[in-house]
C-alpha cells in the first residue's frame, strides 16, 4: 500500500486534500447513468486529491507518483459518461481545473491550459471574432482537456465532424510519467495518441485547437406530427449546405414532456427537432420545416441563453443532455450511442424504432464522419436487465448500425466508430511503462516494467 502521508508531504506547497467527502465526490463523473457501470464503479475512490496550479506542479507530482508507484488518474470537469476519471486502483486524483488560462489566439488557432471551462474559452475566442468548432451538451461545465480526453463529439458535429477528424484537434503538451516524467509538444496526428484515451497516455497541459468564426446562433424548436418527417427534415437540413448551422437534434414524442421549460410549447404526441442556426438562414430554415410540415413552436438568442444561468439553451437538451432530462424525474432508464449507415438512414432508423418503440426512445443528432453526413443516436432505453440491453445492442448491429457501447470501461470496448486512429497503446509503452495513468482504462496494456 502507497504511504499517502509521505507523498503529501513530498508534495508539500501544492494544492492537497484527503478529505474522504471530498474524494468521494471528486472520483465521480456521470458513469451512473450506465446501472452496469454503477454496479462496478460506486464506493471507488482515489486516497489523495491534488490541484496543480501549473506544469512545474504536475511534474512534481507525477515524479513522486512514479517513484512510490501510486496510480493517477486525471480529472476535469467530470461531465464524463464512463467512469473515465474514476479510479480504479486508488491512489491520487489529479484536479485540472486550476490551470484554465488561455494563452494565445493565432491565425484562429487558440492555445489554452487544459483545465479552462469550455463556456470561458467559447465566450473568450468569442472576443475575438471566433468561436469553437466542436463542444458537449455539457459546455457551461466540462473543460477543454476533459473533452479532447473523453469525448470528442457534440454540438458543431453537423458541419464539423468529431475531434477525431483531421483538423479539428491542431496538438497538446503532455505530461508522461517516463522515468523522469517529461513534457512532449505534439502537433497534428502526432497527438493522436492523447485523443480520446481517457488520459491513460498521458496528462495534458495545454490544449490547441483551430477554431471558426463566430456566429450569433438562434436556437429554434421546430414541432413535426410525427418522427419520420422530423428525420427527413433534420437530414435535408444536415446537406443544405446553404444554411449555416451548429445543431440539429430529433426526438421522438415520449422526450419533449421531460424537456422542462421547453415540453409546454410542443403539442402532445409530436416529435420535435432542435437546431442552431445562423440568423441569415432563418427565412431558409422556415421553408424547409414547412415542407416537411414543421411548425417553430419556440426560438431563443443561443449565445445570451448559454450566457444566463437561469436560461436553457437548447443543446442542453441535445446529445446526452437529453438523457440527464429524462433521468431528473425516471431513473429507471439509461442510454446507448450508436451511428446510423450513410446510406438508407432513415430505413435503419425506423427498423428498430417501430420494434422497440415501447423500450427505446429514439433520440437522434445529425452529425458528419469522415466528411459523410449521417445520424448519430443516443436514444434513452427503458432500463430492465443487462440481457435485455445486450439484445436491443445486437438487434442495431444486425441493421448495420454502429454502437459505440457506453456500458464499458475501457476505450477498446467501448470506441466503436468513435476510435481514433493511431497507436495509442505503443503511445502508452513508451510514455507510461509502468501503466500508472487510470490503470484498467485500456484493455490491451500491460506493464513494459516492474510496479514492484
Amino acid at each position: 500500500m502507497p504511504d499517502i502521508a509521505a507523498l503529501s508531504a513530498e508534495l508539500s506547497g501544492i494544492d492537497l486534500s484527503d478529505d474522504r467527502a471530498l474524494l468521494r465526490l471528486k472520483s465521480r463523473d456521470f458513469y451512473w447513468y450506465s446501472p452496469i457501470l454503477k454496479k462496478r464503479l460506486d464506493g471507488k475512490a482515489a486516497e489523495l486529491l491534488a490541484r496543480p496550479k501549473n506544469e512545474s506542479e504536475v511534474l512534481r507530482i507525477l515524479t513522486a507518483c512514479r517513484a512510490r508507484r501510486v496510480p493517477v488518474t486525471v480529472r476535469g470537469g467530470a461531465t464524463g459518461n464512463y467512469g473515465q476519471c474514476v479510479p480504479l486502483e486508488g491512489g491520487v486524483l489529479l484536479d485540472m481545473t486550476a490551470m484554465a488560462s488561455p494563452i494565445a489566439l493565432v491565425d484562429g488557432v487558440v492555445e489554452v491550459e487544459a483545465g479552462a471551462k469550455m463556456i470561458d474559452l467559447d465566450l473568450w475566442c468569442r472576443e475575438q471574432g471566433w468561436e469553437l468548432k466542436l463542444w458537449p451538451s455539457t459546455k457551461r461545465t466540462a473543460t477543454i482537456g476533459g473533452f479532447v480526453a473523453g469525448g470528442g463529439a457534440g454540438v458543431g458535429g453537423i458541419a464539423h465532424g468529431t475531434m477525431r477528424e483531421r483538423g479539428n484537434f491542431y496538438g497538446a503538451r503532455v505530461a508522461t510519467m517516463q522515468d523522469p516524467p517529461r513534457i512532449l509538444d505534439l502537433e497534428g496526428v502526432a497527438a493522436n495518441p492523447v485523443n480520446r484515451t481517457y488520459g491513460t497516455t498521458g496528462v495534458m497541459t495545454r490544449i490547441k485547437v483551430p477554431l471558426t468564426p463566430a456566429q450569433a446562433w438562434r436556437d429554434v424548436a421546430i414541432a413535426f406530427d410525427d418522427f419520420v418527417p422530423a428525420s427527413r427534415f433534420a437530414l435535408e437540413l444536415a446537406f443544405s449546405d446553404g444554411i449555416p448551422k451548429k445543431m440539429c437534434g430529433v426526438f421522438d414524442s415520449q422526450l419533449p414532456p421531460y424537456f422542462k421549460g421547453l415540453a409546454e410549447a410542443v403539442p402532445a404526441g409530436n416529435a420535435l427537432a432542435l437546431v442552431m442556426v445562423a440568423p441569415a438562414a432563418l427565412g431558409a430554415l422556415k421553408e424547409l420545416a414547412a415542407d416537411h410540415g414543421g411548425r417553430i413552436v419556440a426560438e431563443q438568442d443561443a449565445v445570451q441563453a448559454e450566457r444566463d444561468a437561469e436560461a436553457t439553451p437548447f443543446y442542453e437538451y441535445c446529445w446526452n443532455h437529453t438523457t440527464l432530462q429524462v433521468l431528473k424525474r425516471d431513473r429507471g432508464v439509461t442510454y446507448l450511442q450508436c451511428r446510423f449507415p450513410f446510406e438508407d438512414t432513415l430505413k435503419a432508423c425506423e427498423a428498430v424504432r417501430i420494434r422497440f418503440r415501447d423500450e427505446v426512445w429514439m433520440h437522434t443528432e445529425c452529425v458528419r464522419f469522415g466528411g459523410r453526413t449521417t445520424m448519430s443516436a443516443l436514444p434513452v432505453l427503458r432500463w430492465t436487465t443487462q440481457e435485455r440491453l445486450y439484445e436491443i445492442i445486437a438487434a442495431f448491429e444486425a441493421e448495420g448500425i454502429g454502437i459505440a457501447n457506453p456500458h464499458v470501461l475501457t476505450i477498446e470496448e467501448g470506441s466503436n466508430y468513435r476510435r481514433v486512429p493511431g497507436d495509442q497503446l505503443g503511445f502508452k509503452r513508451m510514455a507510461d511503462p509502468l501503466g500508472l495513468l487510470n490503470p484498467g482504462k485500456m484493455r490491451d496494456f500491460s506493464p513494459l516494467e516492474t510496479t514492484a
